[in-house]
């Protein structure tokens, strides 16, 4: 199954390349980066693709069975932008393959000294490409656990990370709405995990795309659960929305950073390391200190437009920092 997608993703992206690309990279004098584009154009496609789905199944959905009414159109259509940017962005690639070489370098050095670098698959002789695929998934995952729940540990980190919990009005595309820098942080981190642990780039590929369906499902504005075990297996709407919960999901209830539902993909890590929330409850969504009355209007901690948002997120880390440091 994973073969055949590859496959067909492979023969869709050969074409995209040599029909469109190829040509709009020769014709700007870009000849140098060929090969970057080539790679590129792949990540470009399943963004497409992604999006397409995205709108076809879950853009429905949120009209048919909301969890909530939209109160601000504006803010959704902020988040969008931040989806098309990051579907069809350059920061997985530009990351993934400039640590590929790098890493690479690292190995052949390591195994001129007799060192030999780790491969999961090894673990498990002759096992197949589906199974890898699940045993990446669960390991990546692992790890996006640790590292989400971090960002929710010190003031500085969370003063990018907010951002992504400033909508109140979460709908399919809230999962993009990131701070750059935060976006940075995070994919060299699953990067050097990813090849550390033996992940080919096209396994990659299929990893960060199914993370990104799953993840903009979470965000959805609709009213869905998965069940007393389904809600255990994988992370839903409901149990997400918890995360992002006013006073509850990312702070502690004496207004300290903390918090519950890290997990970012499978629930058993908040069940293992106790940050587990399943109370039944589709809840607001936003940061305390922006609701009305706390320290201005809505929106104002983080700005309401793209740009204002990742300055207004760079000035709170480094009001952040300098507390720290004194």
């Amino acid at each position: 199954m994973i073969d055949t997608l590859s496959d067909w993703l492979g023969l869709a992206q050969g074409w995209l390349f040599e029909t469109v690309v190829q040509p709009l990279v020769f014709q700007l004098g870009f000849g140098e980066f060929v090969e970057d584009a080539f790679e590129g154009t792949e990540w470009l496609l399943i963004g497409v693709l992604e999006l397409a789905l995205l709108f076809l199944v879950l853009r429905p959905l949120e009209a048919l069975i909301p969890a909530q009414r939209i109160t601000d159109p504006r803010a959704r259509w902020n988040d969008f932008l931040y989806t098309v940017l990051h579907r069809v962005g350059i920061f997985p690639v530009l990351i993934f393959f400039t640590l590929d070489p790098l890493l690479d370098s690292v190995a052949a050095a390591l195994r001129f000294d007799g060192f030999h670098p780790f491969n999961l698959e090894s673990l498990w002789p002759g096992i197949g490409p589906l199974a890898a695929f699940f045993v990446y998934f669960v390991v990546l995952d692992f790890f996006d656990y640790w590292y989400h729940r971090a960002s929710h540990q010190f003031n500085w980190w969370w003063a990018l990370h907010g951002l992504h919990h400033s909508q109140q009005n979460m709908n399919l595309w809230s999962d993009n709405r990131n701070h750059l820098l935060d976006d940075l942080l995070r994919d060299i981190y699953m990067g050097v995990i990813a090849l550390g642990i033996g992940v080919e780039p096209a396994q990659y590929v299929l990893l960060v795309s199914v993370s990104r369906i799953l993840q903009s499902l979470q965000h959805a504005n609709v009213r869905v659960h998965f069940g007393w075990l389904g809600e255990r297996l994988l992370v839903s709407p409901r149990y997400h929305r918890m995360h992002h919960a006013i006073g509850a999901g990312h702070e502690n209830r004496d207004g300290k950073l903390g918090g519950c539902n890290f997990a970012v993909l499978l629930p058993v890590w908040d069940i293992l390391f106790r940050t587990a929330n399943f109370t039944p409850e589709f809840a607001a969504t936003g940061i305390r200190d922006q609701l009305p009355g706390a320290d201005g209007a809505p929106g104002r901690q983080y700005g309401r437009g793209f740009w204002a948002q990742q300055w207004l997120g760079l000035k709170r880390l480094v009001e952040y920092a300098r507390k720290e440091v004194v």
